[in-house]
């Protein structure tokens, strides 16, 4: 017996229909889903796209790849960039999600392959929230289906005892679901994505049932390529993907914009200051972090030993969140070398051993010698180092 379902649900976001209008809960919420944040975004490029559209995607993959790189509609809406990376990047993996394969966005950690994968979803399918997280104790059932143990038990096994997991109602909708951190999760529960990718089908052996996808299904999966303990994809679920590397800022400039852009977003939901001069103390901190992670200085002229963490595009991004808190709360508003000084410190200090002796090095050798750094030195050194 086959169960093929379409959706039936009335919920605006299940059926393909324009998202929910949550009202004060986009100013409320903390963090609002994708498909909410840009709901204006989403909804223009809908009403513009003419471009043919794979079965149940909510835009062509044209009007996805705008939405992720940004640009201008004819009508003179202007769609933000979501992503800034190669163009080329990002219009493979929306290709992808168009195929029967599924996308393994890889990449290490900091280089935006949950928010891709999230405004992925949002765009493809209206609806980000059909999410995995891998975790070392993520067990099968997260995958393929649980059980309600209360109706299992009072009335045996059946659809109605049977809870399905957001892969199952991904395939029954045809929708995109999202796996995050994929290696984290064990090598044998990770393999339970082989048949529902090979096959499109998931058997219910209890039930002698199985759910098979609907056009329209797909899944994204996230995993980086430099954390410990991670589980390596076997040979045979990995060729169920097409993988696509995030690659990190190539210029200073493009994480420059990436980090400005981030933290206005999260400052306006902080409701913290945006000051212009700002932007100086965000250069540092880029600045900083590229040259201890490339393990020479921006002119080529100093090689420098880098430390054992990866300072990411997203922990410069939270170390400038937390100078402008500081800022906003403790200060004059401003951001300055002392707000972000402690944070820096932090991201760079993990292994107070071995980090702590490249940071003083890189110190006293770069930073004491720069034109105009002077405030960021001795703010480093008052916080501690």
């Amino acid at each position: 017996m086959s169960v093929s379902a379409e959706p039936t649900s009335v919920d605006p976001r299940r059926n393909g229909s324009a998202p929910a209008d949550t009202g004060p809960a986009r100013t409320d919420t903390l963090r609002p889903h994708a498909e909410h944040a840009f709901a204006d975004e989403l909804a223009a490029l809908a009403a513009q796209d003419d471009r043919p559209r794979p079965a149940r995607w909510r835009l062509s993959p044209w009007a996805v790849a705008t939405y992720l790189l940004g640009g201008t509609l004819p009508d003179g809406t202007v769609i933000t960039p979501k992503y800034v990376g190669p163009r080329r990047v990002v219009e493979v993996a929306v290709t992808t999600l168009a195929t029967d394969r599924a996308l393994l966005l890889l990449g290490v950690p900091g280089t935006a392959k949950t928010w891709v994968s999230e405004h992925l979803a949002a765009a493809v399918s209206g609806d980000s929230t059909l999410l995995v997280q891998g975790t070392a104790g993520t067990p099968e059932e997260a995958i393929r289906y649980g059980w309600n143990y209360a109706r299992l038990l009072a009335h045996g096994p059946s659809r109605d005892a049977l809870v399905p997991s957001p892969v199952m109602r991904a395939m029954a909708e045809g929708r995109t679901a999202r796996v995050e951190e994929l290696t984290r999760i064990p090598a044998d529960v990770q393999d339970s994505l082989i048949t529902i990718l090979s096959e499109k089908t998931l058997p219910i052996p209890e039930l002698g049932q199985e759910v098979q996808a609907v056009r329209g299904f797909n899944l994204i999966a996230t995993a980086n390529d430099r954390d410990r303990g991670v589980n390596e994809l076997s040979s045979a679920l990995r060729r169920r993907f097409n993988t696509v590397v995030l690659p990190l800022p190539e210029t200073p400039e493009a994480e420059l914009d990436i980090v400005t852009r981030r933290v206005e977003q999260i400052g306006r939901s902080l409701d913290l200051p945006t000051e212009p001069d700002g932007v100086d103390e965000i250069r540092r901190v880029v600045t900083v972090f590229r040259e201890l992670r490339d393990g020479v200085t921006a002119d080529g002229r100093t090689k420098l030993k880098s430390p054992s963490g990866t300072l990411s595009t997203a922990e410069a991004i939270s170390v400038v969140t937390g100078g402008l808190a500081l800022a906003a709360h403790f200060g004059d508003g401003v951001l300055r070398a002392g707000d972000v000084a402690a944070g820096v410190l932090g991201a760079v200090v993990r292994d107070p051993a071995a980090d702590r002796v490249v940071w003083q090095e890189y110190l006293e050798t770069v930073v004491r010698e720069r034109d105009g750094w002077a405030d960021f030195y001795r703010a480093c050194r008052e916080a501690g180092a």
